[in-house]
This record gives C-alpha cells, structure tokens and sequence, in this order.
C-alpha cells in the first residue's frame, strides 16, 4: 500500500431507542510527516471545554497509530470528561488495534501514521449518568463500531464520488427536512 497521506471518514451508530449513546466520529488518517501529522501536532496545545487527549487502551497502553480524540462538545464537568476519558477513549483505542488486528490499517504503517478523532458525547448522557442509568457498554459499543467503520470509509474512499452524485436528489440530511432542494 502506498503512503496515506490524508484521507477522511466518518460513521453514525446507535442503538434503536438509544440515541443518547449515539456516536459519531469523524476521522482524519495521514502520515505523521503530512498535513495530519501537523494538524495532529498542533492539537497539543489545550482549548477550554475541548479538551484533546491521546487514545489510551488502559495506562501505559497508547495505541499505535497514535490518535487524538478531541470532543465535538463542550466538556463541562467532571461526568463528561469521565465518559470521554474513559467509555469513548477505551473504545476509539481498541477500535483502532482491531483495525490493525484486522489489516485495514496497514501494521507496516502503524508508527507512521496518525490519527484524528472529532468525538460526540450527547449532553443527555450526562443527566443518565448522574442518575446511574447510562448503557456505558451500548455506549462502549456505539463508539467502537463507529469508529472502526470510519476508519474502513476513510482508507476506502467511501462514499466515492459516483455514489454521491448518484445519490444527489435521493438522499436528504436527516437534520434537514424542509422540502425545498436545488436543482
């Protein structure tokens, strides 16, 4: 395979009646000395309430390739960042080393590329959380399956061009449901 540069993915999975364990990664993959590699470099310095954070398994176990978790949401309290540090970050990990595992992200490449994750946590988690209602493991699940499926989008191109120009006048945003469409 040849060197990934910068490729773009991203993936919506949730649990039916679940919606608030939601997840929906977006993925940047590239070489560590390209334009991911820079973009992942500057993402070490600190933003209030999006706070980035490497990809852990558990302590002492970053995951290769290196990847960056950053929150799509404002982090405002302890019990999100526990989510993020915890729920979200162990599965966007061991998503990844399943990608390797499974040979979607070349192992010859794992220490040469870096990743990028942009991160949803629905504030609703927080009040189940609180509550000690939370599926953490539909959560787990959620953002594992997601994640390794923008992965597998974003290294294959997906969806290409000529599906979406095909799609152009069948597909609709779900957040957009006005009738008007441009032809």
């Amino acid at each position: 395979m040849s060197k990934i540069i910068f490729k773009a993915g991203e993936a919506t999975v949730y649990s039916e009646g679940k919606d608030v364990t939601a997840a929906m990664p977006e993925i940047l993959i590239g070489a560590v000395d390209g334009p991911v590699g820079q973009a992942f470099a500057n993402l070490m310095a600190q933003s209030k309430g999006h706070t980035a954070m490497f990809a852990v398994r558990d302590i002492n176990q970053l995951v290769r390739p290196v990847c960056m978790t950053v929150p799509k949401v404002t982090l405002k309290g302890s019990t999100d960042v526990a989510l993020f540090g915890g729920v979200v970050q162990a599965a966007t990990a061991d998503a990844i080393l399943d990608c390797v595992i499974e040979g979607i992200i070349p192992k010859e490449q794992a220490n040469d590329l870096c990743i990028i994750s942009l991160v949803w946590i629905d504030p609703g988690c927080i009040e189940l959380e609180k509550a000690g209602t939370l599926d953490k493991a539909d959560m787990y699940k959620n953002n594992y399956d997601a994640t390794k499926l923008a992965i597998k989008r974003a290294l294959n191109d997906e969806p290409s061009i000529d599906e979406l120009i095909a799609n152009r006048h069948k597909i609709k945003h779900c957040m957009w449901e006005d009738s008007w469409d441009q032809k």
